[in-house]
């Protein structure tokens, strides 16, 4: 005999539980709609100042455009901008001299940094008034700065050629007006301008170490330069990495300064990669071209961030 279930049977319909509404809360009970109006001003300068003009920038090296005929004058060329850009010799000179300028600009910067984080890390008088005036120059217009170093390094009336002179040195450099000394006035000037952003977070990485290693070294009798090789230096690895690649991308992009005081010159003596863009876009109105020597820029500083990011592996006290 076959079993008849109660309640179920041919023709009886067997009444279907209610689903449940699957909540559309988040954690908390709020909407995700209300997250998305946080982020809704962020994420619209986001794509109007950075997304946009990145894209349109990249577009742009396809082009030949001089912004004066408008939206109907881009004229797309394919790749013939870098083409060009390959057999240009004043732009391989440029990046020669932005190699010159952040390759000693960079370590320039950092080592007076580190310097001066070392003599504020301990016990000075004023120490937090000391760490507030080396940070003043990196808050202040590059204009300001530029229009001291101008007064100071003028070839006959400056303060420094005139100290120079009063020290025994005949011909003085001419500093901002010479081909030859041009380039490394604003290497000084950039360096000396940066030192204090650098001096502050090397300090803080300095202080947030723990003191038992300097404890056991000590107790190991030892020196100096022993505890700084062995145990400051690796754990500021990871501060050191951070502060190159912002210095990098820093000199690269350098250009108030070089504007101000020497417009690329003497010659074109100062003039950086990113100086010449600005040449060839906003005074000989080829943006295309200029887009292209953006993305070379790009290229390179991507490439050498990839080269200091993968040397500190491993290298830091605590990795």
């Amino acid at each position: 005999m076959t079993a008849v279930t109660p309640g179920v049977g041919i023709g009886v319909d067997t009444p279907t539980p209610p689903r449940r509404r699957r909540s559309r809360l988040g954690p908390g009970g709020m909407s995700p709609t209300v997250g998305w109006l946080f982020i809704l001003p962020n994420l619209v300068g986001f794509l109007a100042f950075t997304l946009v003009p990145l894209v349109s920038g990249i577009l742009i090296t396809f082009t030949d455009w001089n912004v004066v005929s408008g939206l109907d004058g881009i004229r797309f060329i394919g790749l013939d901008n870098f083409v060009a850009l390959v057999g240009d010799a004043q732009v391989w000179r440029a990046v020669g001299r932005t190699l010159l300028y952040a390759g000693i600009g960079v370590p320039l910067t950092m080592a007076g940094g580190l310097i001066i984080a070392l003599c504020l890390n301990g016990p000075v008088f004023g120490q937090s008034v000391l760490r507030a005036i080396f940070f003043v120059p990196h808050i202040v217009s590059s204009i300001a700065i530029g229009f001291v170093w101008l007064v100071l390094l003028h070839p006959s009336a400056g303060l420094v050629n005139q100290g120079l002179t009063d020290l025994g040195v005949a011909d003085p450099p001419g500093w901002l007006v010479s081909q030859q000394w041009s380039l490394m006035s604003l290497i000084l000037i950039t360096s000396w301008a940066g030192m204090g952003f650098h001096s502050v977070i090397f300090l803080s990485a300095l202080q947030a170490m723990p003191a038992d290693l300097y404890e056991a070294a000590d107790l190991d009798g030892a020196g100096w330069w022993t505890k700084f090789w062995s145990i400051t230096w690796p754990a500021l690895m990871p501060t050191t990495t951070f502060l190159a690649i912002m210095s990098l991308i820093g000199h690269s992009q350098g250009f108030g300064l070089i504007a101000f005081l020497t417009q690329g010159g003497p010659g074109e003596s100062s003039t950086t990669l990113s100086y010449l863009m600005y040449q060839t876009g906003f005074q000989f109105y080829r943006f295309g071209y200029a887009a292209a020597m953006g993305m070379l820029s790009f290229v390179g500083v991507a490439l050498l961030t990839a080269f200091l990011w993968r040397f500190q592996r491993g290298r830091g006290l605590y990795t």
